[in-house]
This record gives C-alpha cells, structure tokens and sequence, in this order.
C-alpha cells in the first residue's frame, strides 16, 4: 500500500512555521506542511483528493485515506494517479513510516480523539510531522445552541445529536503531547464562512439534516428551521449575506524520539 519510504529526513529547522498571518486561509496546511521532494505523506480523510494532488505536484509521495468509499471512488476517478484507500484513521497502520501526516478539516467529525492521535503518532517515523487544520471550539456555537432550543422547544431531546469534536487549544495540545508529540504551534481563530444561495442558513441546516433532524416530521421541521433562522439572524445576516460562525484549530507537532 504505502511507497518506498523517502531518504530525505532533512532536519526539523527546516519546517520552522511561518507566522499565521503570512498564511493564507487557503493555504494554510499546505502552507505549514512545506513538503519536501521525496517525502512520504499521509493525508488523512483525503476526500476527493485535491490536496493528495497538491503534494504530489510539489515532489512529495502521498497516501490518502478515507472513511467513505464513495470520496475514495471519487478521488480514484478524478486523480487514477495517486494511492487513494478506504481506512478508518482510528484503525489505520502502516509497516512503512512517514514523514508526514496532515490533515484538513476532517478531524472534528471524528470523535475518538485519542485513537487518532496514536493512529497518527503510529505512522510517523521518528520526528516526523503532524499539521492539521479543523473545526475547533466555539464552531458554529450560535447555530448549534438555536438547534438545541428549537428541538427542544418542538419535542425532540438534543442529546445524541451533535456528530461533531470540537476541542480547545488545552484539549488538543494536551492530547498530543499526552500521546509523545511535542506540540509546535497551536492556533485557535474565528474563520466566519459566507454561504452561497438564495435559501441563507437554511440550505445549511438541511445539509446537516441527517444529523440533527434525522427523527423531525416535515412539519416541525420547517417550523424549527424558522424559528433557528429567527434567532440567528441579527448575528449572521448582513445585508442579506449569511455567514457562518466557524472557528478553526490549526495544529503542527513532531514525533518525539524515543
């Protein structure tokens, strides 16, 4: 499955990170990782494997993993090049080790923190890196508390709803350095997301029906939709823009030797 493991461990001084406002948003991961030709690279929850693609056209030999067959087949598809599997990181091993793990905006739908933390600490080499970008606390925090009220309000319990782990910088860092990671850089910060469309959060919400309305009839649905996009909106609506309240971690450590 993996590929033949690189000869180029070059020094961590190299992948000294770049201050965060030298950092485009959407760059950020990519930005930080700083693939080095040669290196072997796992992403992890790949998707439809555009950023597997960015690291090989920098020089790099990527893996890419993914839960969902259906991003597997997808990425498969539109990138035949690239060594693309179905695997659970909870699970994942690997006798080859890697330079490099990243990660991009997968890991808040994973609520087994510590599996993947020593999933991930398993498939480095020793000092090799770990740079992550996901949703961290406070995430959709407006949206989530109209969620629960309105439910509620119409019958249904909130708890068992939320899919989501949204850690703080504590959390996290605590997390790694508890599973033999030394702990680099650690940002938490507020990342609003315009959303496209003429139905605002609406659209957003139904998104996310399987989650959180999976049991709600049609008819308290949109009575809840109303009442949530009610109360959201002096917060989230401008000039008839929506934005979302999104807060991101973005995270880089290094396998300590042993």
């Amino acid at each position: 499955m993996c590929s033949k493991p690189s000869t180029n461990h070059s020094n961590s001084e190299v992948y000294r990170v770049k201050p965060y406002f030298n950092v485009k948003p959407e760059e950020g991961v990519l930005s930080l990782l700083m693939p080095q030709p040669g290196e072997l690279i796992l992403d992890v929850g790949c998707g439809s494997g555009d950023l597997a693609a960015e690291l090989t056209a920098a020089g790099a030999n990527p893996t890419g993993i993914d839960l969902s067959e259906e991003m597997v087949k997808r990425a498969r598809q539109k990138y035949p090049e690239l060594n693309i599997q179905v695997e659970d990181v909870c699970h994942y091993r690997t006798e080859v080790p890697f330079d490099a793990v990243v990660s991009n905006a997968v890991l808040h739908w994973v609520k087994d923190a510590p599996a993947v933390a020593r999933s991930i600490w398993l498939a480095l080499r020793e000092g090799g890196r770990f740079v992550a970008e996901f949703a961290g606390s406070g995430n959709v925090a407006l949206l989530t508390a109209a969620m629960e009220q309105a439910l509620e309000e119409h019958g249904y319990a909130w708890a068992g709803r939320n899919p989501w782990y949204f850690p703080t910088i504590g959390e996290y860092a605590s997390l790694l350095e508890q599973t033999g990671f030394r702990v680099t850089l650690a940002q938490h910060f507020d990342k609003p997301t315009p959303l496209k469309g003429d139905m605002g959060i609406r659209k957003w919400l139904d998104s996310f029906s399987e989650y959180f309305f999976r049991d709600v009839t049609p008819a308290d649905k949109a009575s809840i939709f109303r009442a949530i996009e009610a109360k959201v909106k002096p917060y989230l609506e401008r000039e008839g823009q929506w934005m979302v309240d999104t807060s991101r971690l973005r995270i880089v450590a290094f396998k300590k030797s042993v």
